[in-house]
């Protein structure tokens, strides 16, 4: 642990750090233990980039940090011989992301890097587009995703769109931890910086682009235009990117009856109505479902603050209740339609692939094999799917056709390497269309899709250990289970445990083990009886431990009911562990 009274001491006297983030450090003056969680260490930066509090501090997100991190970051670059490809610099609605973005671009450019970064707020979507379009070799995005309002994040992604994965990941984390003087980092001014050419703005034409490729990836226009003035969408961006990209894309679809949440409509960092905006929360739908009911809305969409991932409620005819979607039944869903379409017009190639992460459900599983697609599994993060696409291209073996993981986010086309909740709007729209002309609900296609395969229920645990005793425990958790594997989960037998740590596949019964044949990874997976399983996992990005599991039952009532009690076992074996 660092001597952190030593280092809040250095930020006091020091003439580098400024008046308003001195005058945060004196009024906490007297809270010892919020000195320490300031400063007891640097805030990590992983796999993931950054993502932490907003305030002063190493262990916060702050001016500092995101330019230490960015002096990495053009270290890295500069070692690569990459200097000259520059950076593509994105940004969503939270508090500091603007300025964030702009001390990104003028540390590069102080470094002899170019900067493009977007004229305001954009989707993360856009910027692995955009990545890709400039032959950049490196992206950079500021945004926390879905988390509150007092958090802020940094990612980064490398040339082939994806966020960063070995070695470039490890290479930028060594690059940034390198750097232990925050005053050494270099940057100039925005002006000084646009003058020599390093500081460029991105607006109206990387968007057309980038929307055009969205709208390349509707599979069925004829039913748009037959159907579009019948089907009634509400839609809310969480006060973030998603408003005008989204409301652009279904309008120049054609679809007549839009209805944007008012409340919710305009970016604001403090998430006034969605304190957690979070498409997997039902409360942060409140008033988008009462929305619906004075619209008799056919869907309910919601893109996260950056619209990468995309929370949907569709309606049931019979009762007219909304039921929510998981991000595994829309993942699913928008599959089957993509898939079927794709079938019906002779387009889905012999060596065609469906890619998921490891804690994604099964039922996509099926959904690849009936329509003939390889599935790939890959590590959870949609960088992995997008390593794989990128491996489809430089080998010729495989072609992507859909890619998901369970955490509501999927990509239909190759344009892209990170999920893209503006194109699955447009997808469940126009599958809302094709489902209606055929008399049927969303909701009754997802109930066919589980009358064909079979009733696949997943969900996840996630259990906060927040601060310095939370990191310890979350670490017992894991290696207690490393040691020693359950043989047995809510009575269900292990029949196999995995342990990507390790790169080990057990099977429990003949103790045979073989290589998972994935990158090392602190995850552990058991392949349960009855077609159930478990996987656990740290989370990259918060101070949560997840559980995820999934069950396959007779009906929807046994399968939630199977469900329920897994997760509850899932819980009882974390609380056992002192």
């Amino acid at each position: 642990m660092k001597d952190y009274m030593k280092i809040y001491q250095e930020w006091l006297d020091n003439p580098y750090f400024d008046e308003k983030t001195k005058e945060e450090l004196k009024a906490i003056a007297d809270d010892p233990k919020e000195i320490e969680e300031r400063f007891y260490k640097d805030l990590e930066f992983g796999t993931a980039g950054l993502r932490g509090i907003l305030g002063a501090g190493i262990n916060r997100m702050n001016v500092y940090t995101v330019r230490r991190a960015t002096q990495g970051l053009a270290n890295y670059i500069i070692s690569q011989g990459g200097q000259d490809k520059g950076v593509a610099i994105a940004y969503d609605s939270r508090h500091m992301s603007p300025e964030f973005s702009d001390e990104c671009a003028r540390t590069l450019a102080a470094n002899g890097i170019k900067a493009y970064r977007f004229e305001s707020l954009r989707p993360t979507p856009e910027l692995s587009f955009a990545v890709r379009e400039l032959g950049c070799i490196a992206g950079i995005n500021i945004t926390a995703s879905h988390n509150p309002g007092k958090y802020n994040g940094y990612k980064v992604y490398w040339e082939d769109g994806a966020q960063f994965t070995p070695p470039h990941d490890e290479g930028v984390t060594k690059e940034v931890l390198g750097i232990e003087d925050l005053s050494s980092v270099k940057t100039m001014s925005a002006d000084e910086a646009k003058a020599k050419g390093l500081y460029i703005t991105l607006g109206k034409e990387m968007d057309d682009k980038y929307i055009a490729c969205v709208e390349d990836q509707v599979a069925n226009m004829d039913v748009i235009r037959e159907m579009a003035d019948q089907i009634s969408i509400v839609y809310t961006p969480f006060n973030g990117t998603g408003n005008i990209p989204v409301r652009r894309v279904i309008t120049e679809l054609g679809f007549k009856n839009l209805y944007v949440v008012p409340e919710q409509e305009n970016p604001d960092g403090d998430f006034p109505t969605t304190p957690y905006p979070n498409p997997e929360s039902r409360e942060a739908f409140t008033l988008a479902l009462k929305l619906a009911e004075e619209k008799n809305a056919d869907l309910v969409l919601a893109t996260d603050p950056d619209a990468d991932r995309l929370g949907v409620y569709v309606k049931d005819a019979k009762t007219g209740e909304y039921h929510a979607l998981t991000g595994n039944m829309s993942g699913s869903l928008i599959c089957e339609y993509v898939l079927s379409q794709k079938k019906e017009k002779g387009l889905i190639p012999a060596d065609g692939e469906v890619v998921k992460s490891i804690v994604t459900t099964n039922l996509v599983d099926a959904v690849a094999k009936n329509y003939g697609c390889r599935l790939i599994e890959c590590l959870t993060g949609f960088k992995w799917i997008g390593k794989q696409i990128l491996k489809e291209e430089t080998t010729g073996d495989g072609h992507y056709m859909f890619g998901m993981e369970e955490s509501y986010g999927c990509l239909i086309g190759p344009y892209a390497r990170d999920k893209d909740a503006v194109s699955a709007v447009a997808a469940l729209c126009e599958a809302a269309a094709y489902y209606k002309k055929q008399g049927k609900t969303l909701w009754d296609a997802m109930l066919d899709m589980y009358e064909k395969y079979g009733y696949y229920t997943d969900a996840v645990v996630s259990l906060e250990f927040e601060g310095i005793e939370g990191q310890a425990k979350m670490k017992r958790i894991m290696d207690t289970l490393r040691g020693a594997a359950p043989a047995e989960f809510d009575g269900l037998k292990v029949l196999s445990a995995r342990d990507y740590q390790l790169d080990t596949i057990r099977d429990t019964a003949t103790g045979e083990v073989k290589p998972t044949g994935l990158p090392k990874s602190n995850v552990l997976y058991y392949d349960l009886e009855n077609n159930a399983w478990v996987c656990v996992r740290p989370s990259g990005t918060e101070p949560k431990i997840k559980f995820y599991y999934g069950v396959k039952g007779a009906s929807l009532e046994d399968a939630a009911e199977k469900s329920k009690s897994l997760g509850a076992a899932c819980e009882k074996i974390v609380k056992a562990i002192d």
